[in-house]
């Protein structure tokens, strides 16, 4: 089963896409710890693309797909054209310096990583899709 839901590049919208992603996976047989690992992982992401990617341009739209096959790994996509932050390529700064420094931030793609099984970037047609999959155990 396919899932899909357009948005516009605001923070605003990130409550309807916490929305979508649990009730979408709500009535799989996901256990709610790791849906609501999903949803954390899913709105850094997302969080990351509107303001990044896209500079909070509510005009500019992406896509998020959620792919589920019975008792197989939950596959997220997402999909947009604006500028391609490979998290793979990051390297993330050691948890001792931001706190040293009192930083704001770095923690997100740390957390992505430890959430999501896989992250995998490409791009097809123009667009940049971000494939993020996370293996869980289904009751």
């Amino acid at each position: 089963m396919k899932y899909s839901y357009k948005v516009g590049c605001s923070t605003e919208n990130l409550r309807g896409i916490r929305d979508f992603i649990r009730g979408s996976l709500k009535n799989h047989g996901v256990a709610e710890l790791d849906i609501s690992e999903m949803v954390l992982a899913m709105d850094e992401m997302c969080s990351n693309l509107i303001i990044h990617a896209h500079h909070c341009n509510p005009d500019e739209l992406f896509e998020l797909h959620i792919l589920l096959e019975p008792r197989k790994p939950i596959v997220f996509e997402i999909v947009d054209d604006g500028t391609v932050f490979d998290i793979n390529q990051f390297h993330e700064p050691d948890l001792g310096n931001i706190i040293h420094q009192k930083r704001k931030g770095g923690l997100g793609i740390r957390l992505v990583k430890s959430i999501m099984d896989k992250v995998e970037y490409e791009q097809a047609s123009g667009m940049n899709i971000c494939r993020l999959t996370k293996n869980v155990q289904y009751r």
